[in-house]
């Protein structure tokens, strides 16, 4: 079974993530994002405490049918606890090939980080080929354009540093998807985002 996450990304251009939120306050957030047409959601569980915003954005989303991912996963007890949690996805900062071969059997779509071309091909030949380019912000724009020559068969989400303000550049780079998180609690932004959600929103993109 394929541990990408392109069906899930398809036709997204931005990607929600609720990081270091108490539960209510997730699924307010969450709930935002779904009622601007963010299908997708991750929130992180970099820690103990975190899981429980997880578990309420998860209830949250099965009302609603949405997908809601497990973030940061660097283990794979983090991997199992997103399984049995009902997390749709699993996202992580950098790649583990061992996280990634459990995500592939227990059938639990997985975008691994990757900074490098080397890690790129290591998440291709571990069968991912849509990737987590983190930190975007440090990268810059000019780093996906340049990845788009060597590696035309992946695709990317910029993650780290993203918001209203540059998120068209990003775009325009080559991502596929954008990642966003205080955007989403800021009202300035909201309309810019809903703009490129309505424009790019469009199957095929991933």
């Amino acid at each position: 079974m394929s541990t990408d996450v392109t069906n899930l990304l398809r036709g997204q251009p931005v990607m929600a993530i609720l990081r270091n939120m108490d539960p209510k306050r997730s699924v307010e957030l969450a709930s935002k994002a779904w009622d601007l047409g963010i299908d997708l959601v991750e929130v992180p569980i970099q820690s103990p405490d975190a899981v429980p915003s997880l578990a309420a954005v998860i209830e949250a989303g099965a009302e609603r049918e949405k997908p809601v991912g497990s973030g940061t996963v660097v283990t794979e007890e983090q991997v199992r606890q997103s399984a049995k949690m009902g997390a749709a996805f699993t996202v992580a900062p950098g790649l583990d090939p061992g996280v990634v071969n459990l995500c592939r059997d227990l059938g639990l779509p997985h975008l691994p980080g990757v900074a490098t071309p080397s890690e790129i091909q290591s998440a291709a030949r571990l069968g991912c080929t849509v990737l987590k380019a983190f930190p975007a912000s440090i990268l810059g724009p000019e780093w996906f354009k340049a990845m788009r020559g060597p590696f035309p068969g992946v695709s990317f989400v910029a993650t780290g540093g993203i918001d209203a303000s540059n998120a068209i550049d990003f775009l325009q780079a080559g991502a596929a998807t954008i990642a966003i998180g205080s955007a989403l609690d800021d009202s300035r932004q909201l309309d810019l985002l809903a703009e490129i959600i309505a424009t790019r929103g469009t199957p095929g993109q991933v």
